[in-house]
């Protein structure tokens, strides 16, 4: 059969560096870091006293309170997104099929702080289960998805994608083959993450996963440097409205790019760790080439999983190597995570709008924080180091993985009539 072309049509962004889209590619191009000491709990007894929160975020001015209070944050973060897509993509939805829409969201935790507090309020008790009737309901990573649909009162296919921090990708991936398939006609997709948490810092703490820079938070997050000690997490939400090509076009849709393809992965080495030598990255990134009928040759630039863990980078360094050979050289690579921290599950949909982004305006946002070269590192790989930099961008990759080996690569591409 023949593939239907796939096209974006709506953006929508709530990150730690802006809460809109507009104000979150201003932070990215201006090299802005979101990190800051954590205002939800007292960290006094964390060996991590920081992350990116969101900032300046009321939920009542989105979500009525008592409707709020129905909700964990990360669904809040998801439905506060998705209704910046929404109207960024101008449906008239006197005219919409709502049977042929549908939501594929993506979360790697769901709702850990309503999960945290549940178990902490019984523990605190006398042993009697009281507990929230809107326990189940606020904790499953599937929920948002669902506020979405009753939201908008979309009727077409509506899962969540689990997958660690691979989970936004794969939720895009499945959008995208869900249209292209002819299963829908439009799809709201993306994913969200609120494990800014007791339980969330502690377990990732427990792990050795995340930067102890308290002492200078804004710069703990460094991708591909020297000294670079683990990830700084975030938190936020993403969302994307991609569309039938034939159907954006009969509605005079602005259109942002197309999606040329999306690979997936496993590494199969360990449930943390990378693979050493990138293996998994290096053939879900030729899976997606594949997906999209192009070759390395065609790429402008990647925007890197990048999570400034001593292994991680230098893996996904070795796996663009092999890839793309000596046109790596010649590509704009970056990693947003040194300004939006990691989103985990949130982070493949933030990332895909940052490099949708950069083929809109053709500008490559940074990777900051570089300080020192890393001597396991290619020095002669361009990652943007510090500042934005000018380019036509024509194709972008980017990469998401995830514990337990999950690789996740969509590709975007400018429009081509």
């Amino acid at each position: 059969m023949k593939l239907r072309r796939v096209v974006v049509t709506g953006l929508g962004a709530l990150t730690p560096i802006g809460n809109t889209v507009e104000e979150y590619w201003n932070g990215l191009v201006n090299g802005v870091s979101g990190a800051a000491p954590i205002t939800y709990f007292d960290t006094t007894n964390f060996k991590t006293k920081f992350a990116c929160e969101v900032k300046n975020f009321n939920v009542e001015d989105f979500i009525d309170r008592k409707e709020a209070r129905k909700m964990d944050r990360y669904a809040q973060y998801a439905l506060v997104s998705t209704e910046e897509a929404v109207k960024d993509a101008l449906f008239d939805f006197d005219k919409l099929d709502k049977d042929k829409v549908g939501v594929i969201w993506g979360s790697g935790i769901g709702g850990l702080e309503t999960f945290q507090e549940e178990v902490m309020n019984f523990a605190s008790g006398n042993g009697t289960p009281k507990f929230n009737p809107f326990f189940i309901p606020k904790m499953i990573a599937d929920i948002a998805g669902g506020h979405i649909s009753i939201k908008y009162g979309f009727r077409g296919p509506n899962f969540t994608t689990v997958s660690a921090c691979a989970s936004s990708t794969n939720a895009l991936i499945d959008a995208f083959n869900y249209i292209r398939l002819g299963h829908a006609d439009v799809m709201v997709t993306g994913g969200s993450e609120a494990a800014v948490t007791i339980a969330g810092m502690g377990g990732f703490n427990a792990m050795h996963a995340l930067s102890t820079r308290n002492d200078d938070p804004k710069t703990a997050s460094r991708p591909m440097d020297k000294n670079r000690e683990g990830f700084v997490l975030g938190e936020g939400a993403g969302a994307i409205i991609l569309e039938e090509y034939e159907h954006a076009v009969a509605r005079g849709a602005k259109i942002y790019c197309e999606i040329g393809g999306g690979g997936m992965s496993a590494d199969a080495h360990h449930i943390t760790a990378p693979h050493p030598e990138g293996l998994g990255a290096r053939n879900v990134m030729l899976n997606c080439l594949r997906d999209a009928g192009l070759t390395p040759q065609d790429v402008d630039g990647v925007n890197m999983h990048g999570t400034s863990t001593p292994l991680g980078d230098i893996a996904e360094s070795k796996a663009i190597l092999e890839v793309f050979g000596e046109h790596a050289y010649t590509l704009n690579l970056n990693s947003t995570k040194s300004m939006t921290g990691h989103l985990l599950g949130a982070a493949g949909a933030i990332e895909a709008i940052a490099s949708i982004l950069s083929i809109k305006h053709g500008i490559v946002p940074p990777t900051i924080n570089h300080f020192t070269d890393d001597e396991n590192i290619d020095p002669k790989l361009n990652f943007t180091f510090n500042k934005a930099q000018k380019r036509d961008m024509k194709v972008v990759m980017s990469n998401t993985f995830g514990f337990g080996g999950h690789n996740a690569c969509v590709l975007v591409k400018k429009l081509e009539i």
